[in-house]
């Protein structure tokens, strides 16, 4: 009798732009109390990378309180983000400094549309992603939940897909299962979810959609215990992406008995 060998989240990995990682979920490095209690989630969160506003957060002047004094570059995988930039033109210039700062070439890009929103503006998102691909940039692409724009990012460089699942820090959860789905069958590179995420429930809903991973900062940040959160969304994520490789039962439109009726006494 053959036994299929379990699956396990160590055994789980995902790849992108050549790099491997376990844990498919990834935190961010805002809103936190201090770096103090940004670590201690990080470490409670079981995530490898972490994305870092390089407008915001210093890791570069050592005068001022830095970000890799706490969490070690050499041990967590830093993705350097563009949050705060409204063209093509100031993300390019903000990951061009960060990767002289720090070396950095897997990035992660967003170019927001409005400061109302914060939602991308996708023809600023297409056009730097051409440009920083061009450059030997490898972007993670944050993006509206739209098939078709994430197939052209792709196309132009993009080395993951970022789609929204709600607006930035709404904690409202994903609002279109449908369209995120869509961009997952259709990708040839890693999907996560970026933006939305409120709580645990979120985070597995998007596993069991597919998708390769999830991000999140004020999820967690802004929890009453950031700590405690990171480790449910750790949880979380790995049983979403248990249940869809497990592969979920048929919905039906009526009850089926759990025991059969035939042969009832």
């Amino acid at each position: 009798m053959n036994i299929a060998t379990p699956v396990t989240a160590a055994a789980d990995t995902w790849t992108v732009a050549g790099k491997t990682f376990r844990s498919r979920l990834i935190v961010g490095t805002g809103k936190y109390k201090d770096f103090a209690q940004n670590a201690a989630a990080l470490e409670a969160s079981g995530a490898e990378i972490v994305t870092v506003a390089v407008r915001r957060v210093n890791v570069s002047d050592p005068k001022a309180p830095m970000l890799t004094d706490y969490i070690d570059p050499r041990k967590v995988t830093y993705l350097p983000n563009t949050a705060g930039c409204f063209t093509a033109e100031d993300a390019i210039r903000t990951l061009r400094l960060a990767r002289e700062a720090g070396g950095w070439d897997l990035v992660k890009l967003e170019v927001l549309g409005e400061a109302r929103t914060l939602y991308p503006d996708m023809v600023e998102t297409l056009r730097a992603t051409e440009i920083l691909a061009r450059e030997g940039f490898k972007p993670m692409v944050y993006c509206v939940d739209d098939p078709i724009a994430a197939k052209r990012l792709e196309d132009a460089g993009a080395v993951a897909i970022m789609p929204l699942g709600a607006p930035i820090g709404s904690g409202l959860g994903i609002q279109n299962q449908v369209t995120i789905r869509l961009i997952v069958e259709g990708a040839k590179v890693p999907v996560l979810v970026d933006a939305g995420v409120g709580t645990a429930s979120d985070s597995a809903v998007a596993m069991e959609l597919g998708c390769d991973g999830v991000l999140m900062n004020t999820a967690i940040a802004e929890a009453k215990d950031p700590v405690m959160m990171a480790r449910a969304m750790k949880l979380a994520v790995e049983s979403g992406r248990l249940a869809y490789l497990a592969g979920r039962m048929g919905k039906r439109r009526y009850a089926d008995p759990s025991s059969p009726l035939a042969g009832l006494i």
